[in-house]
């Protein structure tokens, strides 16, 4: 797989509503060992992200409103800008790809899936820095 894919869910409903379910390494494409969640993002100046993870995987999912996800190369430019709108998509970003998550609208929630369990450690908090692992294998 890329370091990074769109995912689309398969919505199932009638006139009750909608529903999208999501199993692990089936529409997940790993195992999820934790699950967070964005809110409360005061404003469309708020960034979150901006680091990359050693070994976490993630999928992130626009539960209500929406956001932006910028996506570097290992290059030092932006890759592609993600927007993620719809409960319905998801966005699958491998370990040690460098994201930003920003304009996020009014009374948005961002899930989040994570392959692993949270680890300080494995972190990497400058972009200089990710460049440098990248480089050093």
């Amino acid at each position: 797989m890329e370091n990074y894919k769109v995912l689309d869910f398969k919505i199932f409903g009638d006139e009750r509503g909608s529903l999208t379910a999501l199993e692990q390494n089936k529409e997940v494409p790993f195992d999820i060992k934790r699950v967070f969640y964005i809110y409360n993002t005061t404003g469309r100046k708020v960034i979150r992200g901006n680091h990359a993870n050693r070994k976490t995987k993630f999928v992130l999912i626009m539960l209500a409103g929406s956001s932006k996800v910028k996506i570097f190369d290992y290059k030092g430019g932006v890759q592609e800008i993600v927007e993620l709108d719809t409960p319905n998509k998801g966005l699958f970003l491998d370990n040690m790809v460098w994201k930003e998550m920003y304009e996020f609208t009014d009374n948005s929630v961002m899930l989040v899936l994570a392959s692993e369990h949270f680890d300080a450690l494995e972190y990497i908090d400058t972009y200089e820095e990710l460049l440098e692992e990248m480089k050093n294998g």
